[in-house]
């Protein structure tokens, strides 16, 4: 499986690209600020056609190219019916002090205290996630769990069948749910913290191999963040699988 990923934008909001190979069909997870040059170029240097945007959750830096990115490629976009919303009105995941402090996983960045007259629209054809379902995208298998806490949308996309990385073991994209040594926050309209550490208990089922594929940062593994996370102290996996 080939994974291609650069920061997006001023968020430094994690896009990737998958596809089963060079040369195949993929698709784009979190086209996030002014990632269409991001997007052509790995597009090109991998010959690949994309055929989906997926996304984690619905906040601006995870979204705000998926409506041109869509159009431009004739595409649908899926994402959590919850989180739907924010698709035409970003400022709904917002608040007022995130809008302030700025910078934030999720907030607009410093020296942007509004979306400064920017409009933002859905995608043509844009379809709803729902929790367990199966995604067979671009000769890939992704698994969608739905794990509120950070968004009452949020989702992670995990692999399955041949959508493993070259050791075999299962990929996970976590959005802003989970992070090398971090959580995602949630204080911001639709967070959840009691739902974020349900959701994380759920995720901690997964193998220690997974390999986590965050919205922010570097990449990371369940087994690693298992035992040195200082937020998942004391968490223990749920009791029902995924």
């Amino acid at each position: 499986m080939l994974v291609a990923g650069f920061p997006a934008g001023s968020f430094a909001a994690n896009c990737y690209l998958v596809a089963p190979a060079p040369g195949e069909e993929c698709v784009i997870i979190d086209p996030g600020q002014d990632a269409e040059r991001g997007i052509e170029e790995l597009i090109d240097r991998y010959r690949l056609k994309p055929i989906a945007v997926l996304l984690t959750h619905g906040h601006i830096d995870h979204m705000w190219s998926v409506a041109p990115v869509c159009g431009a490629k004739d595409i649908p976009a899926y994402i959590h019916p919850d989180d739907r919303d924010m698709l035409t009105d970003p400022a709904k995941g917002i608040s007022l002090l995130a809008k302030q402090l700025g910078g934030f996983r999720g907030a607009v960045p410093p020296g942007k205290q509004s979306l400064g007259g920017l409009t933002f629209s859905e995608p043509d054809d844009v379809l709803e996630l729902s929790d367990g379902a199966a995604l067979s995208l671009a000769g890939l298998e992704f698994v969608v769990r739905h794990v509120p806490g950070h968004t009452e949308g949020s989702v992670t996309f995990g692999t399955g069948g041949d959508t493993t990385d070259r050791s075999g073991d299962e990929v996970l994209f976590s959005g802003d749910l989970l992070f090398a040594g971090s959580i995602g926050r949630t204080d911001l309209p639709g967070g959840d913290h009691h739902a974020m550490l349900r959701s994380l208990e759920r995720t901690l089922t997964l193998p220690d191999g997974t390999v986590v594929l965050p919205g922010h940062g570097p990449q990371t593994t369940i087994g690693a963040e298992r035992r040195g996370n200082p937020f998942l102290v004391g968490l223990r996996p749920a009791q029902t699988g995924l």
